[in-house]
């Protein structure tokens, strides 16, 4: 498919709130779209950090959604400071109900990073109409416990800011230091607010308990009770998945894809060797190719019937 991608930002529903998104489309009239794809980033992201994914399916003939997560970016902060799975996973109910309104008679996917793909793993297996499709980006029913607490760390480590834009890029390349650095901050600035002379994530620091360790457990969406519930969702999904994994990431370990292995037996597995934890923002070009393959293979036979 041919012609302009256009980012257009909208509104959608979510469990008593709003969520800001972008979606990319195709301005040109042409053949209807090959479906809606619907992308959750992880925790401490924002919806920009999907712009290049966001694009590239737009050219490909698909719709893409690009949201922030209930806190984070420019969607509605929870006004009780509820950041746990139920609320997500209710929050990702209603913006799918009201993308299926506005998008009818396409198939979707969710492609879910970190958070955002363990919130969609739990959804999609204990609602399988959610979903015609599932991508977890460096996501799996287990997690390492040394991985999580790293960037339970990174998100906690400036309760009070920074000085400057490249000071929190240097956080940034602390956390991931084998990504390189890109002269430019602009990608980062759209991730930061400059509030009382010092720039803070946009997101809200609610979400993060800041009166105990990092090491000393992992976030509620990683905890033993979120691990049971995501094996017996696992176990239920017959829709196609596909696993993206970064090799280099300390999130996910053999073992964890091992596990996604025996619970899903008809997930496709790929490796991107020069990525970390955060693969389509470490090699989007490697992510998105083997993105727009997978929705080829696994979705156009069945918009086609």
């Amino acid at each position: 498919m041919s012609g302009t991608v256009e980012a257009q930002r909208v509104s959608l529903p979510g469990a008593g709130l709003r969520l800001a998104a972008d979606r990319w489309a195709t301005r040109e009239a042409g053949p209807d779209p090959k479906g809606v794809v619907v992308l959750l980033h992880g925790g401490g992201q924002t919806r920009h950090s999907w712009r290049r994914t966001g694009e590239r399916l737009a050219v490909d003939g698909w719709v893409a959604y690009s949201v922030d997560l209930r806190g984070h970016g420019d969607s509605d902060w929870s006004a009780d400071g509820d950041y746990g799975m139920e609320v997500m996973i209710a929050d990702l109910r209603e913006l799918v109900a009201h993308i299926r309104r506005v998008e009818p008679q396409v198939p979707l996917t969710l492609v879910g990073a970190s958070l955002g793909g363990k919130v969609s793993l739990i959804a999609v297996g204990e609602d399988p109409a959610l979903a015609e499709a599932l991508v977890l980006v460096d996501i799996a029913v287990r997690v390492e416990r040394k991985g999580a607490g790293r960037v339970k760390a990174f998100m906690q480590g400036a309760p009070e800011g920074f000085g400057s834009l490249e000071e929190a890029a240097a956080a940034v390349s602390a956390y991931n230091p084998h990504r390189s650095r890109t002269g430019s901050l602009d990608g980062l600035r759209k991730n930061l607010r400059l509030r009382d002379g010092r720039w803070h994530w946009h997101w809200d620091p609610a979400m993060m308990r800041l009166d105990r360790p990092a090491d000393e457990d992992v976030d509620s969406a990683m905890s033993e009770a979120i691990y049971a519930r995501s094996r017996a969702a696992s176990r239920q999904i017959r829709q196609p998945v596909l696993l993206v994994r970064g090799v280099q990431s300390d999130v996910i370990s053999d073992a964890g894809v091992a596990e996604m292995r025996e619970l899903i037996g008809h997930i496709s597995v790929v490796d991107v060797r020069e990525a970390g934890h955060m693969v389509a923002g470490d090699d989007n070009d490697i992510f998105t190719a083997n993105l727009l393959t997978y929705l080829d293979e696994a979705l156009q036979p069945s918009a086609k019937e």
